[in-house]
């Protein structure tokens, strides 16, 4: 199902033109295969399983609800799913090579009663938020370590004079 750029919704209804049904006894119990925003991730793609593989797990779940079941137990109600939708950078390296967008959701699920005259439906609802979320991999610059290994080389210097400082006083010969 292709959608606009643009919060709105669809539903999973029981309507046919050919058979009368009875809305007392339609059931909405449904299973998410898959539902994901954006260009399909290609897993098999080496760039992105090259990407994907510097970025940290809690920013790897893209389609939080497939395999999700959702069952009513009793007639007249059915899941409203309401879903936002946020765009994902991934910076990897300095490169463009090493940079992807994908979007994540949130979604949250609870379960809406009808009416005996009304028919059930599963709802999407979607929104799209201003706020995106970047993930990028900072590496050190060549001047970070040799400061660091000058505050190495200079602390162990400080801390080895004071122990010489120490031990001259305490083993130092007594004059009479």
């Amino acid at each position: 199902l292709m959608v606009n750029r643009v919060p709105g919704n669809f539903h999973i209804e029981a309507k046919s033109k050919n058979h009368n049904l009875n809305s007392a006894m339609t059931n909405l119990t449904h299973i998410v295969n898959h539902l994901s925003f954006g260009e399909p991730i290609e897993l098999q793609s080496r760039k992105t399983k090259r990407i994907l593989k510097q970025v940290p797990e809690e920013h790897r779940q893209f389609s939080p609800m497939d395999g999700g079941s959702y069952f009513t137990r009793d007639f007249h109600q059915a899941y409203h799913h309401y879903i936002k939708v946020v765009s994902t950078h991934l910076n990897m390296g300095s490169s463009s090579t090493n940079s992807m967008t994908t979007y994540q959701f949130l979604e949250q699920s609870q379960i809406v009663y009808y009416d005996t005259n009304n028919v059930p439906e599963a709802r999407f609802s979607y929104d799209l938020s201003p706020m995106s979320v970047v993930v990028e991999k900072g590496g050190r610059k060549w001047y970070d370590y040799l400061t660091s290994l000058c505050a190495i080389i200079g602390g162990t210097y400080t801390l080895l004079g004071m122990i010489d400082a120490v031990l001259y006083k305490v083993f130092k010969p007594k004059k009479l």
